[in-house]
């Protein structure tokens, strides 16, 4: 691309990154660069789950785009009421079933690093990758914002590069999201500044992940009717699990979580040279009360990663000048909701930075408060009588299949349009 209308950087090579990348490479005056931290875009992790709202947003990247995703979950897209999650008891020797997860369409499950290796397939050559680029600081010119006054990013092995826009999807531990923080809090009194710096820093959500993979073969060969094999499946207790096929039968996605609800928001200071700490299933006290169907998949478990979940403060922003936040790094929350990768996909349409920032960062927040909540009523530490669970939790979640994102992009085309509007 000789001479490209705006030259965009995007740190961070992740779900919300990369489908940034893809959905911006689609305009033909637009150059994409793609910044990555490590050594590949080999995504780890486990399953990631995407709900309706979130997916229809997908699909708008072509039906080429569609059909590889469903080729990799293994069934069709559909907007009619099915049953998501089947949900049970299962805090004795026998559980029972508590109710069947009832949604406007069907939680499309992946594993990640099948859903990244799509994304990077779409790529055109008008996007540039780089690895090994971990971002450590950046400089914009907040008083010249015209396109010959470029942002400079600063890498740690010393390189430099610039751009016109920069969109910082870098994680929990976002560099972006500290910069830009601190650019907005220059100038600020004491009390301002002061609020704003205390969200640079995650903090903790008082939720503990268990996750691994489970070996499909290994767990049919030792259990062959197992529930895990065909459903996705929670156990609701404390704490709790779930289960569900992904990688068209390969593996058996395994998430187990506790939430100590007197620890809400302290402070995130790991050492990030720390390698995470593992848990080997059966082995671990804290699930010694599952009903025999949950042991028997914990008995399958070899070896998987015990982390600490971070969640991010209320922003008082999402961008700033020429530079916004996307992803974890603007609004990273709780699991409980399976609706973090949702919305960093949801991010890349509305690209107007003020404007999403107006659109976008009260609805992040709300879906942040929801899935804790969630979390809360799965772990029956809310007061609702066990008869009225199913209702709770469906009506705290219907927002993921009976909302769409399209009355928000009307907004946004109106905002734009109409320049007598503060969106500030």
């Amino acid at each position: 691309m000789s001479n490209p209308r705006f030259r965009i950087a995007i740190c961070g090579g992740g779900v919300g990154g990369l489908t940034l990348a893809v959905a911006l490479s689609r305009h033909q005056d637009i150059a994409v660069d793609v910044y990555e931290a490590a050594q590949s875009f080999c995504e780890i992790g486990s399953g990631i789950g995407i709900w309706p709202r979130s997916f229809k947003v997908l699909r708008k990247l072509g039906p080429d785009f569609e059909q590889q995703l469903l080729q990799r979950c293994g069934y069709e897209y559909t907007e009619e009421y099915v049953p998501s999650i089947k949900n049970r008891k299962s805090d004795q020797a026998v559980g029972i079933e508590l109710f069947d997860l009832m949604t406007k369409g069907k939680l499309m499950r992946f594993h990640r690093a099948d859903f990244q290796g799509v994304l990077l397939s779409f790529l055109p050559p008008s996007c540039t990758t780089h690895n090994v680029k971990r971002l450590i600081s950046y400089t914009q010119p907040l008083e010249d914002c015209s396109r010959n006054s470029s942002i400079t990013l600063t890498f740690k092995d010393g390189s430099t590069a610039t751009c016109d826009v920069l969109i910082g999807a870098d994680g929990i531990k976002s560099i972006v999201r500290s910069c830009m923080l601190r650019e907005l809090a220059e100038g600020m009194d004491p009390d301002g500044k002061q609020s704003v710096l205390s969200c640079m820093n995650p903090i903790w959500s008082a939720v503990t992940a268990y996750r691994t993979l489970v070996s499909t073969q290994k767990l049919r060969a030792r259990f062959p009717d197992h529930r895990a094999l065909r459903e996705f499946t929670q156990a609701t207790l404390i704490p709790y699990l779930v289960t569900y096929p992904i990688s068209l039968g390969k593996y058996v996605n395994f998430s187990g979580f506790t939430l100590e609800r007197d620890l809400v928001d302290l402070a995130y200071e790991a050492d990030t040279d720390i390698p995470r700490p593992s848990f080997k299933g059966k082995t671990n006290d804290e699930w010694v009360n599952f009903e025999e169907d949950a042991q028997h998949i914990l008995e399958c478990v070899e070896k998987g990663t015990l982390l600490a979940v971070h969640t991010v403060k209320t922003l008082p922003s999402t961008n700033f000048g020429r530079v916004a936040i996307i992803g974890d790094a603007a609004h990273a929350m709780s699991p409980f909701q399976g609706s973090g990768a949702g919305q960093s996909i949801e991010k890349w349409y509305l690209r107007a930075l003020a404007i999403y920032d107006r659109l976008r960062r009260p609805f992040s927040s709300e879906v942040a408060r929801r899935s804790m909540r969630s979390g809360q009523l799965y772990a029956f530490q809310e007061d609702v009588p066990l008869h009225e669970l199913g209702d709770t939790i469906t009506k705290n979640w219907e927002w993921a299949w009976l909302t769409e994102l399209d009355d928000a992009l009307e907004e946004a085309v109106r905002l734009v349009e109409d320049s007598s509007i503060d969106v500030n």
